[in-house]
Parts: structure tokens; sequence; C-alpha cells
């Protein structure tokens, strides 16, 4: 994967979480209001500070794994993946061994992680579609060519981006995928919204 070099946020999931509707910068009526209170309800994300949630700060892939983690229950993992910038006792140490040992997310081919690195979209497709593939659910075909910058979608997440629009997680604006785009923490919320809520019909 094209992986975006940053150190934003990384600590973000190791604060107490708001109550849910609480966050100071999550102003009623927003689009996000309600997957952000969802996520801190269910404790997938906390808060940044203990009273905001920082909706548009970015993702980085320390947190998406700790979320997914979360969601599959917090399961233990058998043994360390090994990484050479992800220290035993950090915040998302656990979380990485499980996304290595579930196929989720793997490292950059030099043995790290780079837990601090900025989610694209359609990273954050592709992570999210390995992890309902290991919960067993087939992949979905979603029609990437609704979009019109469908081909800025890179071939290796060609298949996750699918899924990811096929299952109604990740949607367009404009017309637009906007998968190099880099993902917040708001629209982060809204997917996991959309994952746990059971499809209708």
């Amino acid at each position: 994967m094209t992986l975006l070099c940053t150190a934003a946020l990384t600590a973000g999931l190791t604060l107490s979480a708001g109550a849910a509707g609480t966050f100071a910068d999550v102003p009623a009526g927003a689009w996000y209001e309600e997957a952000v209170a969802s996520a801190a309800e269910k404790g997938y994300m906390t808060g940044v500070g203990g009273t905001h949630f920082a909706p548009e700060a970015r993702v980085t892939r320390a947190t998406v794994v700790t979320v997914l983690w979360r969601m599959a229950g917090s399961p233990a993992t058998s043994a360390s993946a090994g990484f050479s910038d992800v220290s035993a006792g950090t915040w998302y140490a656990g979380a990485v061994d499980w996304a290595a040992q579930a196929g989720i997310a793997g490292g950059d081919g030099q043995g790290r992680f780079r837990p601090d690195d900025n989610v694209t979209r359609q990273e954050l497709a592709v992570l999210v579609a390995r992890y309902d593939e290991s919960q067993g659910t087939p992949m979905a075909e979603g029609a990437l060519n609704l979009f019109s910058d469908a081909a800025q979608i890179s071939d290796w997440a060609t298949d996750g981006v699918a899924h990811a629009v096929g299952m109604g997680w990740l949607e367009g604006a404009g017309g637009k995928i906007d998968p190099q785009g880099t993902a917040s923490r708001a629209q982060l919320a809204a997917i996991l919204e959309r994952m746990s809520t059971p499809a209708m019909g």
C-alpha cells in the first residue's frame, strides 16, 4: 500500500471516551453526530482530551486496527507480530498483533508496521473489507463505475473498495469516491456505525 507518513493523533484511543453526545467539537445536527455517539457508546472510538472528538483529524493505521480489534471483542493474541516500530505495551500493540495474525493489516515489507501513518479512503476500505472477510462474510461487488474517479482506485484496493461500496459503508460525494483522499475520524465513525447496523430488507 501507499502510505502517507505523519504522526497525527496517535494517542487518540488512549484517552477516556466522552459520553455519547457530549463532545464539544461535535455540533448538533452534524452529519457525523450519530455515528460519533454510536462509536463512543460502543467503546470503539474515544475522545481526545476527554471533551473533544477531533472529527476532522486524520486517521492513523494504529487507530483503524484498534477499532477493528475492539469490534472483534479485543481478542488476545498468541505472539507478537515482531514489527520493529511497535513496542510492547503501546496502546495499539495488541491490536497490531491481532490484525497481522488475522491477515487484516501487514507491514511495509521492511519489518515495520508504520502505526502513525495516515490512512487513505481506499486503504480504510481495504482494512474494513479484510476485517469483514475474517468474520466469514463473502465479498460484495459494489458498482465502482458509478464514480467518475474510479480509475484513481489502486489495483490492490479495487476489491476492498468494491466491498465497502457494495455493503453501503463507503459513500461518494458529487459522483466521486475520492480513493486517494485521507480518511477522517468522522468518516471512520460513520463506517463503524454502518458496519454495526444490520441491513434492512
